[in-house]
């Protein structure tokens, strides 16, 4: 068992569920623009692995151990350990309980946390990183940014310390290629040029458990990053990254798609980027990832919750 994280979660659950909603914001395309195409297909996968920031990194890690025998590997951006809340938004505000889901983690996992981060602190990161490494996790921890909380990256259009939209730091740093290096074990220079591959906007519903994406607090459309090589018939890796409270296409358009600095990676490294996308609902208001049990399902965190299973609905179209 995992002892129970500390109560300075509270802090961090009322900020993901009451932080006042930001301006829609659409940032620019640091490259240029590639094709967009309009349905998911399938292509020679070799490997499936999950990155995501803030409620998209706690649903990375549901994947993660739901799927611990597909998903590789992980890269967790400012989050805290697996099903903290137990489905009782209350017990998260106040204290996690014990992790009740022993399981098998023998992959590569890549967790950040910045310095300035005070939606989700150090602690509850910390523990993250002890429960990874309890059901055997090789762990590498990045906790030496200023960051505040967001995905940091080379593209990113505030500050490093702020805590802001689109929520994309600029620190001067390159977390993709430390995180990508970590899951991979090597990994070629980004692209800095414009892209040739193709960005595919795609249904959610086709994916969606039940049919229908926005009664899963998920958006209509999600978006795929598609390398060129892949599309001809290279084996390639698939990437699932996930965007964080705030963060999806309906309030930030496609920045987080576009700057996240993966498709730059994608396209020298053989690797498929998926992004599926929340989406804001009466229960759901900043369009977080259900890491609490917002939709009301007791299987949230697990095989068979709503959203694990839409997303791996869409690995298993492009053939991971």
């Amino acid at each position: 068992m995992i002892r129970p994280v500390s109560r300075l979660l509270a802090a961090a659950v009322a900020a993901l569920l009451l932080a006042p909603v930001a301006p829609a914001h659409a940032a620019g395309t640091p490259y240029t623009k590639v094709p967009v195409s309009g349905s998911l297909s399938t292509y020679r996968v070799s490997g499936v692995y999950v990155a995501g920031v803030s409620s998209g990194a706690y649903l990375a890690n549901q994947i993660q151990v739901a799927y611990s025998q597909r998903i590789r590997g992980a890269a967790l951006f400012a989050a805290g350990p697996y099903y903290c809340a137990q489905n009782n938004v209350a017990q998260a505000l106040y204290g996690c309980g014990d992790n009740i889901y022993p399981t098998n983690l023998s992959a590569p996992v890549y967790v950040f946390h910045g310095g300035s981060d005070r939606t989700v602190k150090r602690s509850v990161s910390d523990d993250l990183v002890r429960y990874q490494q309890h059901f055997g996790a090789t762990v590498q921890y990045d906790s030496g940014s200023a960051a505040g909380h967001g995905w940091v990256t080379p593209y990113g259009t505030v500050g490093c310390t702020a805590t802001a939209a689109p929520y994309l730091n600029d620190c001067g740093t390159d977390p993709q290629q430390t995180f990508l290096r970590k899951l991979f074990g090597s990994v070629q220079p980004p692209n800095t040029g414009p892209l040739g591959g193709t960005l595919v906007r795609f249904s959610q519903h086709t994916f969606a458990v039940g049919g229908w994406a926005n009664g899963l607090s998920m958006d209509a459309n999600g978006f795929a990053y598609v390398p060129s090589s892949c599309a001809s018939g290279a084996t390639c890796r698939l990437l699932v990254a996930l965007h964080g409270c705030l963060q999806g296409h309906s309030r930030v358009g496609t920045a987080f798609v576009d700057r996240a600095n993966l498709n730059q990676y994608a396209d020298t490294n053989a690797t498929i980027v998926l992004y599926p996308q929340a989406v804001a609902v009466p229960s759901n208001p900043n369009g977080c990832w259900d890491w609490w049990g917002y939709l009301g399902a007791t299987n949230y965190p697990i095989k068979g919750g709503a959203q694990v299973e839409t997303v791996m609905n869409m690995v298993r179209r492009l053939g991971g």
